[in-house]
């Protein structure tokens, strides 16, 4: 997590879905990327708590996650 750069306002974010995600509401999470940033949010709840990560971290989660 990166808590010393604030998080912007999320109209100013693109939000992204996985194309894995299926249409009936089960669990999904939202990626914002920007430059030196990804901040991660509940599909369900897009008002909720969301989290960022630095783009180095995220990436290594990315790789680890499809497991190369």
């Amino acid at each position: 997590m990166n808590p010393e750069q604030p998080i912007q306002d999320s109209s100013e974010l693109v939000w992204r879905k996985s194309s894995y995600s299926g249409g009936d509401g089960g669990e999904c999470v939202e990626v914002a990327a920007q430059p030196a940033t990804v901040h991660v949010r509940d599909s369900k709840n897009v008002q909720g708590a969301r989290l960022s990560f630095g783009s180095a971290p995220w990436a290594a989660f990315v790789g680890f996650a499809a497991g190369r």
